[in-house]
């Protein structure tokens, strides 16, 4: 790994496609330097179904991010999606011991508000704070240095099957990567492509993807909600395919070419050719019946998503309006159904504040690619040092409740 900065690497382990993006981080600033990407085959809505083929396809979007980069990938932020993703808030609170709130006031907060019953097939992969109350004083983000008797914290932990993040971390095991942390992809998308103001008014950001689409609501520069819908890109296809009775790798194509959600701006005569099943001829049909299959679809989707607003009470946290990402957000007249639906003004959202190969990347499907860099260059500023969380090829959990354990014994003697 030559160059000045840290290099930093986000592997995005989509439904659709597998993409490495690297980045060189120097100071505050992340210069992308090369990126590759590769068709996944072994994953069905987020989950890994198939390892051998994720680990090809991984090796194959690997190897063509490091020819662009021209460097050695040995680490990755991984990324994590799927309807077994779960978010919850907590809160917790501790007497502070000393004159003033120091780190481990904070970590023995946290530890507090992170004490509940979680199932044992289930594993924390975030536990972001939210904000931190001294003395009935809400609204603080660091509380270290100032004077009180208790501290509260209100924190949002995500969760995920053990052994869905387990065969994540398996694949790029095996294709010769360790992995620095898992990362829930909503989250590292709004790194990429949410401003501070967005984030501070309070926005719903949107993942778009081919097996699932995420939500992550921010409001007050935090993380306060999150969803996973197990609908994607990917029924949009199937559906087409079933209405339209053609293959499903020309379908994709057709889609792309000439999908829109909006079938009052369509001509009555504009028609599109459709390829036979099973050696059949190609037939005409009207262009009309390919947005009439897509725009209730989305229409569905919104309103499921909607519906998840209102169940948690985050309608009046979401005032800057909604942001669209991942690849399915590029067919047309998506935004103007998520407006019709939500009532709030919709927009693409596209990697930002990032150098270097800034046209190859100024797209929706390279915002959670490009945010996993992002977030691995906070993560590695508050460390000062790469975590090794996730390397299985390390220990098991056996040597895991052992360091637990060693470090509870240290605490109480």
């Amino acid at each position: 790994m030559q160059g000045k900065g840290d290099i930093i690497v986000g592997l995005d382990i989509g439904t659709t496609k597998i993409c490495a993006v690297v980045g060189e981080v120097t100071g505050r600033e992340v210069n992308i330097i090369g990126i590759g990407t590769y068709p996944s085959i072994g994953l069905r809505k987020g989950v890994v179904v198939n390892i051998e083929s994720t680990v090809d396809s991984i090796k194959k979007a690997v190897e063509e991010a490091e020819l662009m980069a021209g460097c050695e990938i040995s680490s990755v932020y991984a990324g994590i999606a799927g309807g077994h993703i779960t978010g919850f808030n907590s809160r917790g609170i501790v007497a502070i011991k000393g004159p003033e709130i120091n780190q481990q006031d904070v970590d023995r907060v946290i530890d507090a508000a992170r004490a509940v019953a979680i199932p044992m097939d289930r594993e924390v992969i975030h536990v972001l704070p939210q904000e931190y109350i001294v003395d009935d004083q809400p609204g603080i983000q660091n509380p270290i240095g100032m004077a009180g008797v208790r501290l509260e914290a209100k924190i949002h932990i995500v969760t995920g099957a053990v052994t869905s993040a387990h065969n994540i971390v398996k694949c790029a095991n095996r294709a010769g990567l360790d992995v620095c942390d898992i990362v829930l992809e909503s989250l590292a998308s709004g790194e990429a492509v949410l401003t501070e103001e967005e984030k501070q008014l309070g926005t719903a950001l949107l993942d778009l993807g081919g097996g699932t689409s995420d939500l992550a609501i921010f409001s007050e520069k935090n993380i306060k909600h999150t969803f996973v819908l197990a609908l994607g890109g990917n029924n949009l296809t199937n559906d087409i395919a079933i209405g339209l009775r053609a293959p499903l790798n020309e379908v994709e194509n057709i889609k792309k070419k000439y999908g829109t959600c909006l079938p009052s701006n369509l001509q009555a005569d504009e028609m599109i050719e459709v390829p036979g099943m099973g050696g059949r001829k190609p037939r005409k049909l009207p262009r009309q019946i390919l947005s009439e299959i897509l725009e209730p679809r989305m229409e569905e989707m919104f309103t499921l998503i909607n519906r998840e607003i209102y169940r948690a009470g985050m309608e009046n946290m979401i005032a800057s309006g909604v942001v669209l990402t991942g690849g399915t957000s590029l067919l047309d007249g998506v935004t103007e159904v998520a407006e019709a639906i939500f009532g709030l003004p919709a927009r693409l959202g596209k990697p930002q504040n990032i150098t270097g190969l800034v046209d190859v990347v100024n797209n929706p499907m390279y915002a959670t690619g490009v945010g996993l860099v992002i977030y691995g260059a906070k993560n590695q500023r508050a460390k000062n040092q790469s975590a090794k969380k996730f390397r299985i090829r390390d220990g098991n959990i056996f040597n895991r409740v052992m360091t637990r354990m060693r470090k509870w014994f240290k605490e109480v003697l």
